[in-house]
């Protein structure tokens, strides 16, 4: 028998798998994770209600009241010349708590001199410390935090972004200055809470 002819091949190239390929490891590691994210985007996470809250209302709450406040509210009440405690007191009449983080402080002293007094007032021996033990000195993500732990508190603060963050949390009043007085939301008992208008 004779030799098979053999044809030989012009400008062979060695084939190169191509980077993007589905058969590369990376790859398929990569298109997984995207699948994981997607499914748990589907998945509702429902959280759950604390047990301290029936019918919406946080029976958690009572005299004496645990007032967390915050950096701003301390400086709008010097700016008001009001009296911390006697003026939660005349708000809530009821003895109140004032507690103060360990995350206020350090954003009271890094404001400098300029709020000094503010922060003469922070270390008043009648408020109570709560430590931290989270990374940073960011108070907002922390009282924010510390709130949807425990529903035990009220939170005094003016700003406008941790009111409507503790708006979301049920059960929870918030204290603000309003006409150089304190007021109170979401507690209605209260005597400076803001009376419902209306039929």
């Amino acid at each position: 028998m004779g030799k098979a002819k053999r044809t030989r091949k012009f400008a062979e190239v060695k084939r190169m798998i191509n980077p993007k390929d589905m058969r590369l490891k990376q790859n398929q590691k990569k298109a997984d994770d995207a699948k994981k994210k997607e499914e748990e985007k589907q998945i509702n996470h429902v959280q759950r209600e604390a047990s301290n809250m029936f019918f919406k209302y946080n029976t958690a709450l009572g005299p004496p009241y645990h007032v967390i406040v915050d950096t701003n509210f301390i400086n709008f009440s010097l700016q008001n010349k009001l009296e911390l405690v006697r003026g939660m007191m005349d708000c809530l009449y009821a003895k109140c708590i004032p507690c103060i983080t360990d995350c206020v402080l350090a954003e009271l002293e890094k404001l400098g001199p300029k709020y000094r007094i503010a922060l003469r007032v922070a270390r008043d021996p009648r408020f109570e410390r709560l430590p931290c033990t989270h990374k940073g000195t960011y108070a907002d993500d922390c009282i924010v935090q510390r709130v949807n732990q425990h529903r035990c508190y009220i939170v005094a603060t003016c700003d406008k972004d941790l009111k409507r963050r503790i708006r979301k949390i049920p059960g929870v009043p918030i204290m603000f200055i309003v006409n150089h007085k304190y007021t109170i939301e979401r507690l209605p008992d209260a005597y400076g809470a803001p009376k419902p208008t209306g039929k």
